[in-house]
Order: structure tokens, then C-alpha cells, then sequence
């Protein structure tokens, strides 16, 4: 074979090589640059989600205070027919059978697995 040809094959794999090369590291950069993006998003994602998940217990405390309003209203509707004290044991009473009817269900429901 003459050099030329020799030289000529040593050019292409030369630049096969570089552009393996070059490919390998466009695509590092990119996923280094995905990962980076990423990151971000996820960071901007969880002080969202940090902030809508600290409301909850708010959320709770505020609905306990409005059963707590709605019980005082019953007592107080009651009271227009009942004497107060009687009323508010009506009103405790209901809530009592109301929540060992709840918590029957409940051992029923464990009892069954």
C-alpha cells in the first residue's frame, strides 16, 4: 500500500474517533445541564408543595373550632325548649353514642382482616 492511502485511512479514524469523542461529551454536558435543570425544578416544586402542606393543620383547627361553633348552636337552639343544662346533656349524650357507634365500626372492621 502506498503511504497515501495509509495516511488517508489514519485521517478517518482519526476523525471517527473525534466525533465519537465530541459526541460523548455534547451528551455529558447535556445531561449535566438536564440534571442542573432538574435540581431547580424540583427545588421551586417543594417549597410549593412545603407551603400548601403547612395550611393543613390550619385547615383542621379551623374545621374543629367550626364543630365546636355548631355544637354551641345546638345547645342553644335547645335551650329555647329545654333548660340549658338538659340541652347540653342531649347535645353530649348524641355525641357520645355517636362516637361508640363509630368506634364499634371501627373493631368490627379490624376484626374482619
Amino acid at each position: 500500500m502506498s503511504t497515501t492511502i495509509v495516511r488517508q485511512r489514519q485521517v478517518v479514524a482519526d476523525s471517527a474517533g473525534a466525533l465519537v469523542s465530541h459526541a460523548f461529551r455534547q451528551t455529558a454536558e447535556l445531561v449535566r445541564k438536564e440534571m442542573v435543570l432538574t435540581r431547580a425544578e424540583m427545588t421551586r416544586k417543594g417549597k410549593c408543595y412545603g407551603t400548601g402542606g403547612s395550611l393543613f393543620p390550619a385547615v383542621g383547627v379551623l374545621g374543629l373550632f367550626t364543630a365546636q361553633a355548631l355544637l354551641a348552636t345546638c345547645i342553644a337552639a335547645l335551650a329555647l325548649v329545654l333548660p340549658v343544662g338538659v340541652a347540653a346533656f342531649a347535645i353530649t349524650g348524641t355525641l357520645a353514642a355517636a362516637g361508640a357507634v363509630t368506634a364499634l365500626a371501627g373493631k368490627r372492621q379490624i376484626a374482619l382482616r
